[in-house]
């Protein structure tokens, strides 16, 4: 039986200082690195046959963490675009609180957590979704159903629109969905039933 597990980075720098990231190429944190260690750790025992990660550091650190602490040998990875995190437009690099002062708290609370609204020059999560899915069912969700233990370690809106996919959430759902930095959530591939079940997280 085929595992699929994914893994949202560990803390980074910019997680730490409230900052919108986005694209931005920032590293983890302390608390990022030791969260990363810990999804190892806690997977002890497992093998994978592929690792999936964006082209961002934070989610290739975290994915070099997890298979360090697991003694994992070494695995075939592939970096793609397609799994980075939403981009931000206007609101990267601000500060959350000056975000909110700038734009207004309740427009905020819109562009980050309405489906389909876009920030200033940036995207939704829909749009986050229309890049990630088809990613996933054309790259990633194949491996698992040949039979390959699969690791995916992105971000949480990249994430999050493979999980609305996998667990047929709708839009509603999914915007109220959170996923914590560097905790596995692991599914099981069933081949009778050709779907996918979580068993962790």
């Amino acid at each position: 039986m085929a595992d699929l597990v994914l893994v949202r980075h560990g803390q980074s720098v910019w997680n730490l200082e409230n900052l919108f990231t986005g694209w931005v190429d920032v590293g983890l944190s302390e608390k990022g690195e030791e969260e990363a260690r810990s999804a190892g750790s806690s997977m002890r025992g497992r093998h994978f046959d592929v690792v999936f990660t964006s082209t961002l550091e934070r989610a290739i650190a975290t994915a070099d963490l997890i298979l360090a602490e697991m003694a994992h040998p070494e695995v075939e990875t592939i970096r793609s675009w397609e799994l980075n995190e939403r981009f931000y437009g206007r609101l990267t690099g601000l500060d959350k609180g000056e975000a909110r002062r700038q734009f207004g708290e309740e427009q905020v609370h819109i562009w980050r957590r309405s489906y389909d609204v876009n920030p200033p020059g940036g995207e939704s999560l829909a749009d986050t979704a229309a890049r990630s899915i088809p990613y996933f069912n054309s790259r990633i969700l194949p491996r698992v159903e040949d039979g390959e233990n699969v690791l995916v370690s992105a971000h949480g809106n990249s994430l999050r629109s493979i999980v609305m996919e996998i667990d047929g959430l709708s839009a509603e759902e999914v915007v109220r969905l959170e996923l914590a930095t560097g905790e596995p959530r692991i599914y099981n591939w069933n081949e009778e039933s050709s779907s996918l079940t979580r068993v962790s997280s």
